[in-house]
C-alpha cells in the first residue's frame, strides 16, 4: 500500500526526483580458487553462491558487475562458478560485467569469460589458458638421509606419481592426459563466450601465456580498458550508486579451530600454512 501512495505521489514531483538513481549490485572475486579449508578459506561456490543469490535479485538492476581478482586454483570450482554465474544471468535476464584487478589468470580467466563484457585495467594480467601440475622428486633425498620408503596398495596404480618414489614414464603419460583433457574444457568455454571477438589462432592464445590488459585487448580477450565506478556512470548515468555485496561469512573461534582437539587444530595449522604457500606460489607467478 505504501508503495502504491509512493508511485502516485512521484508524478507531482520535480523530475529530478521522480525516478531513483540506477544501483548496480558488485560481487568481489578475490584469492585462489580451491575448496577451502578453516585456515585457507579459498574462492568456491560453496563461499560465494549466497552472494551471488542476491546480486542477481535486484529486480530493476541494469546489470550485475563482478570484480576479478585471482591467479587461478582449482579448475572444478573455476567451472562450477562460471555456470552458476551464466545460470542466474540467464534466469534472471541480466548483464554481467566483469572487471579484472590485478590479475584473471588461469581459473581467474576462466570466471571472466562468464561475463557479457571483460574490463581491465591496461596493466591487469590476463589469461594463461592452460593446466598446471607441479610436485618434487625426493626419493633421491630419503636414500641419501637413510630412510626407506615402504608402500602397500591393493592396486598397482594407486602409487601413481608418489613423490619419494622414482618418477615413471606411464605415470607422467597418464598425468598429461588428464591434463590435456581439462584443457580442451577450458578451451571449449573460452571459445562458447567469445570465439566471435578471438583476434589470434588457437596456438597463441592456449598454450598458457599470459598478458597485459592492453595487449589482451588487441587478443580479443577482453572487451575494454577501463575500472569499474567510472564504466557503469558513463553506461547508466552518473548518479547511478554501487552496491557491494559481502562475500564474507562470519568469524569465529569455534568455527575456525573446528574444535579443541589438539592433533586437530595442529593439523589445521599445518594445512593452512602449506596451503599459504601454495597460495604464495601461485600469485608470485604474476608477478604479484
Amino acid at each position: 500500500m505504501f508503495t502504491a501512495f509512493k508511485n502516485r505521489i512521484r508524478v507531482y514531483l520535480p523530475e529530478k526526483y521522480r525516478t531513483p538513481p540506477p544501483v548496480v549490485p558488485v560481487i568481489r572475486l578475490s584469492g585462489v580458487i580451491a575448496s577451502g579449508s578453516h585456515l585457507r578459506p579459498g574462492l568456491n561456490l560453496a563461499a560465494i553462491a549466497p552472494a551471488l543469490e542476491k546480486a542477481f535479485s535486484y529486480k530493476d538492476a541494469p546489470a550485475v558487475a563482478i570484480v576479478v581478482n585471482s591467479p587461478g586454483g582449482s579448475p572444478v570450482q573455476s567451472n562450477l562458478i562460471f555456470q552458476r554465474i551464466r545460470q542466474l544471468a540467464e534466469e534472471k535476464e541480466k548483464t554481467v560485467l566483469v572487471f579484472v584487478e590485478d590479475v584473471a589468470a588461469s581459473g581467474g580467466y576462466f570466471i571472466a569469460v562468464a561475463g557479457d563484457e571483460i574490463i581491465a585495467d591496461p596493466s591487469s594480467v590476463v589469461g594463461s589458458i592452460g593446466v598446471i601440475s607441479a610436485s618434487f622428486g625426493l626419493n633421491k633425498a630419503i636414500s641419501k638421509l637413510g630412510v626407506e620408503r615402504r608402500v602397500y596398495t591393493s592396486g598397482k596404480s594407486k602409487s601413481t606419481l608418489d613423490p619419494f618414489l622414482p618418477e615413471k614414464k606411464e605415470d607422467v603419460a597418464h598425468l598429461k592426459q588428464l591434463q590435456e583433457e581439462i584443457h580442451e574444457t577450458f578451451i571449449d568455454v573460452v571459445k562458447s563466450r567469445r570465439a566471435d571477438v578471438l583476434k589470434e589462432d588457437d596456438e597463441t592464445l592456449f598454450n598458457g601465456l599470459f598478458w597485459t590488459g592492453k595487449t589482451a585487448l588487441s587478443l580479443g580477450l577482453i572487451d575494454g580498458i577501463g575500472e569499474i565506478r567510472s564504466t557503469l556512470k558513463e553506461r547508466y548515468g552518473e548518479k547511478t550508486r554501487l552496491k557491494l555485496i559481502d562475500t564474507k561469512k562470519g568469524f569465529s573461534m569455534r568455527r575456525l579451530f573446528g574444535g579443541t582437539s589438539q592433533d586437530n587444530l595442529a593439523r589445521q595449522l599445518s594445512d593452512g600454512l602449506v596451503g599459504s604457500l601454495e597460495d604464495r606460489a601461485l600469485w608470485a607467478r604474476f608477478g604479484l
